[in-house]
């Protein structure tokens, strides 16, 4: 890449971070059914990529804007580089992973004859448990009513029928039944792939045919709503109806095994309406993302359990709202239990004083004992007030159902406006202590779910500090009325940073002190977490601040954006990407400040959507022990040189240089959190 180039295309640098997930499938320092399913995350992602990213790079090529604030992707690179992924899943799985299975006495048969010895209980568990959900279409006829979902699995069977040639389309109802079928013979355990046993057995499928060919195929589609900005409208039925569309959509890829005759194939072709997907000629198995059920479990072939602490340490006499008041918690989850999330919303459905509950849902978990608690709270005569995200992407249908199941329970239930989504991750708990009004706050960097809450790293910060708390319920009041922002003023936030108000103005803000104090000669210096780095307004501002000489530490997960070491313009800011067993989720901001170091935490990438198109909330942290936790926290990230790589301009994932000991963050950090009671007084 030519230095002079401000600016990474994001889609090559999100492929670089999915580059670096698989990765991780072939490192053999991970336990091997660990990197099983970091070939599921990969797979995953890369279907993603396809079903949201992919239209928008073909759109590309016949228009000159940038659409969502990105540099034009080069189409045919992005499809070299997903090819050079996809070869290397292969050689991962097959050469590494598979071999190592079966040295643990593991079979998991992958494009290779069933022996004898397995086939009569194959075929009974055909007859048993797959043959009912099989639905044969056959291409060609006039009448073909026939539309294939997207992303399912299928078979193209070519069948000899009285001397006619026939193609037929099954389905692979991977949705009704496990992707994996295991049984234990002789000591070994045999993995078996749904796929292979219908192959042994569509004879039964097709009496009195003969089956001359199967071949495997895949269609994936626009995932993009498509959503009108029409305030007064029934935004729950307008998602719905998109839901229902959604596996309608434009076609964009028709990923099938080699193989097929090239009759059967431009048959389907015509039939399914793919002219305009682009054909990829895949592996013989697709949706490779449900490796992530893998049915063996061996713990000496997975990551050590970590119990997560307990925090805080709350008096058996004392509830937890008491014990908030006058003092902060920060809780760092998975580390950490997640206990206290959820008894603080328990504690608010029951308690007699706790007159309304206020909260913001992005990603609800499928049973969610929290919005189980906000149906208790409003039964039990509590005003609660949710303001629900129903365009949070694939989770739209989860999201509908519950918000229903709240309304029906009296919760006031506020649907954000089609053109403004609420990302915030806040909540409120407002209770009369005889003549005052008390409040609790919850700020977090992640969803208030206690499913992801396990898997994702994450803070959340619980507070009655009152300038916090007063703001907080400032901005939940004007979410309620379902507007956009008149104006940028409309709310004069002076603690938190909310986009759509003052977000982006107060980090340029904050940048740009820095830069003055290092053309002062003072320690200036800027260190980010977050997930993605995207909009060019900050990062040119960043690169104003690496040319004033401001050191700058960045710590990107996925998307990164910033072109880091070029001299004159960025030879002052370093990037690094962690990957390990649990995702990288939270975002801190940390700004030197002439050694008052001044933090923040919140719910926003540094991403255009974020920045211009949805509510997010950053906050500050005040305490000194907390703010000093997240330091540490911070520098043993940094210190990581086992599983944190660099991103060099080339957008290349570069082994950091193990200097002295060896340092695996999460590791380092779960360690210092178990031994710290991290409680503290505002």
């Amino acid at each position: 890449m030519e230095t002079n180039n401000l600016f990474n295309d994001r889609d090559l640098s999100w492929l670089s971070f999915n580059g670096r997930v698989l990765a991780e499938a072939a490192k053999p320092s991970v336990p091997l059914l660990e990197r099983i399913k970091f070939l599921s995350i990969f797979s995953s992602n890369l279907d993603e990529f396809y079903r949201v990213r992919m239209p928008v790079l073909a759109a590309f090529q016949k228009i000159t804007s940038d659409g969502d604030g990105a540099d034009t992707a080069n189409l045919q690179q992005a499809r070299e580089t997903i090819l050079a992924q996809q070869q290397l899943f292969g050689k991962t799985l097959v050469a590494q992973i598979i071999p190592e299975l079966s040295e643990n006495g593991i079979h998991l048969f992958y494009n290779e004859a069933i022996p004898d010895k397995y086939q009569a209980l194959l075929t009974a568990y055909f007859y048993s448990d797959v043959l009912g959900f099989l639905q044969p279409v056959y291409v060609g006829l006039n009448d073909i009513n026939f539309f294939p979902e997207n992303n399912k699995l299928y078979f193209l069977v070519v069948i000899e029928n009285g001397g006619k040639q026939e193609t037929v389309i099954v389905n692979i109802p991977s949705d009704k039944v496990p992707r994996f079928y295991t049984t234990e013979l002789n000591g070994e355990t045999a993995v078996f792939f749904l796929d292979d046993i219908m192959r042994l057995n569509l004879k039964l499928l097709f009496l009195g045919k003969i089956v001359k060919g199967c071949y495997s195929f895949k269609i994936t589609r626009d995932a993009e709503l498509d959503l009108k900005d029409e305030y007064t409208s029934d935004v729950a039925g307008q998602v719905e109806k998109q839901l229902n569309k959604r596996d309608q959509g434009l076609a964009t890829r028709f990923l099938f095994e080699p193989g097929i005759p090239l009759y059967s194939l431009n048959l389907t072709t015509e039939q399914l309406g793919l002219a305009n997907a682009v054909s990829v000629e895949g592996g013989r198995y697709h949706n490779l993302k449900d490796f992530a059920d893998f049915p063996v479990k061996n713990s000496a072939l997975s990551y050590d359990r970590w119990p997560a602490a307990n925090c805080p340490d709350v008096p058996r006499d004392t509830t937890l709202l008491q014990y908030l008041d006058g003092r902060d918690v920060l809780l760092n989850v998975p580390y950490q239990s997640y206990h206290s999330i959820l008894r603080l919303f328990n504690e608010a459905a029951t308690h007699p004083d706790v007159e309304e509950v206020y909260i913001t849902l992005y990603r609800v978990a499928r049973e969610s004992k929290i919005v189980n608690a906000l149906i208790s709270a409003a039964k039990n005569g509590k005003k609660v007030t949710v303001m629900i995200e129903l365009k949070a992407r694939f989770d739209e249908a989860n999201n509908i159902k519950w918000a229903r199941k709240m309304k029906d329970a009296g919760v006031r239930i506020i649907y954000s406006i089609t053109a403004l989504k609420v990302h915030a991750k806040v909540a409120l708990v407002k209770r009369r202590d005889g003549d005052r009004i008390k409040y609790t706050g919850l700020l977090a960097t992640g969803n208030f779910n206690e499913s992801t809450a396990s898997f994702y790293t994450d803070h959340i910060l619980m507070t009655s500090n009152p300038a916090l708390t007063r703001e907080m319920e400032l901005l939940l009041l004007f979410l309620a009325k379902r507007q956009k922002p008149s104006s940028p003023d409309l709310i004069p936030f002076g603690e938190l940073l909310v986009s759509q108000f003052n977000l982006q103005r107060r980090f340029l803000e904050l940048i740009d002190n820095e830069i003055a104090n290092a053309q002062q000669g003072l320690p200036a210096s800027i260190t980010i977490k977050m997930n993605n780095l995207e909009e060019k307004v900050l990062i040119s501002k960043l690169y104003d601040a690496s040319r004033a000489g401001v050191k700058i530490q960045l710590i990107v997960r996925g998307i990164c954006c910033i072109v880091p070491g070029v001299q004159g313009m960025s030879e002052n800011i370093e990037v690094r990407r962690i990957v390990d067993r649990y995702l990288e989720h939270g975002r801190i901001f940390i700004f030197e400040n002439r050694g008052d170091k001044q933090v923040y935490m919140g719910s926003a990438d540094w991403m255009n959507r974020n920045i211009y198109r949805r509510i997010e909330v950053c906050f500050p942290v005040y305490n000194a022990g907390i703010k000093a936790e997240i330091l540490h926290l911070i520098d043993l990230q940094w210190q990581d040189n086992m599983q944190a790589v660099y991103i060099d301009r080339e957008m290349s994932n570069k082994p950091v240089a193990r200097q002295g000991e060896a340092v695996q963050s999460q590791h380092a950090i779960y360690n210092f959190l178990k031994n710290d009671k991290h409680e503290t007084i505002i």
